[in-house]
C-alpha cells in the first residue's frame, strides 16, 4: 500500500456525528447555520478551519464548534457538554464516518462571542482532533 492509498475521514462530520449521538435529542448539530436561527435553539455548529496538517499517517485537523442558546446559562451549559463529549471521543472509532480518533484538545476553550442578535448567546471554541488514515474499504 501507498500513501496514495490512503485517505482520512471527513473530520467536521465525524466531530458532528460524535455530537449528535452525545447531546440530548433536543440540541440541533449543524454545519450550515439556518437562517432563522433564533427559533432552532439550542444548536451546535461544526466547522473544520484551516491549519493543521498531516504525517502521511496522523492527520490534525482544527475544529470551531459555535454553541447557540437563549440564555448565557444555556450557552455555558451548552459548551460544557460539547467540550466533554469530544474529550471523550479520544481513542473512539466513529461508526458511521470511518474515523478513529485518536486524540482530541481543546486549542481555544469556549468563551461567549456576541453573535449581534440579542435572543441569541453564542460560545466559540477550538478542538485539535487526530487522527489516522484508514486504508480504503
Amino acid at each position: 500500500m501507498t500513501p496514495e492509498d490512503l485517505t482520512w475521514g471527513d473530520i467536521e462530520h465525524t466531530a458532528a456525528l460524535v455530537l449528535k449521538a452525545a447531546l440530548p435529542g433536543t440540541t440541533r448539530v449543524v454545519n450550515e447555520l439556518p437562517a432563522d436561527l433564533e427559533k432552532k435553539l439550542p444548536l451546535v455548529q461544526v466547522q473544520i478551519l484551516p491549519g493543521g496538517g498531516d504525517d502521511r499517517v496522523t492527520d490534525t485537523a482544527l475544529v470551531d464548534i459555535d454553541t447557540f442558546a437563549a440564555t448565557r446559562t444555556g450557552m455555558w451549559d451548552l459548551a460544557r457538554e460539547v467540550r466533554a463529549a469530544l474529550l471523550a471521543a479520544a481513542g473512539t472509532h466513529v461508526p458511521g464516518a470511518r474515523v478513529v480518533i485518536d486524540s482530541v484538545e481543546t486549542t481555544s476553550r469556549p468563551a461567549p462571542v456576541s453573535y449581534g442578535n440579542p435572543a441569541i448567546r453564542r460560545a466559540v471554541a477550538t478542538y485539535a482532533l487526530t487522527s489516522r488514515a484508514q486504508a480504503p474499504a
